[in-house]
């Protein structure tokens, strides 16, 4: 899944910041790198799914990034954490693959 242009919400983005201490330029590097997405449910509108990706930013920090998708490629951010041992190990194993 190619996600070209991430969508903002103060809010969120406050508290992503203030919680988990990620940027958004590192959520953004997510997106440009290669990625793991995975489907986590389904939401309220018909293709706008809530989902997770897992990547690396720039500086090599490993992320969670909770977004909902949106058409045209776009990403509505909803959160963004460091990986656990365990998301790190299975996206490890995914890349090698």
């Amino acid at each position: 899944m190619k996600i070209i242009e991430c969508l903002w919400l103060d809010s969120f983005v406050d508290k992503i910041i203030r919680k988990h201490g990620v940027f958004p330029e590192e959520i953004e590097d997510v997106f440009s790198g290669n990625a793991f997405v995975r489907r986590l449910e389904g939401g309220h509108v018909q293709g706008e799914d809530l989902y997770v990706a897992f990547g690396r930013s720039a500086g090599g920090r490993y992320l969670s990034v909770l977004f909902v998708r949106k058409r045209g490629g776009r990403a509505l951010i909803i959160s963004a954490r460091d990986m656990t041992k365990r998301e790190r190990k299975h996206y490890e194993k995914r890349k090698k693959a």
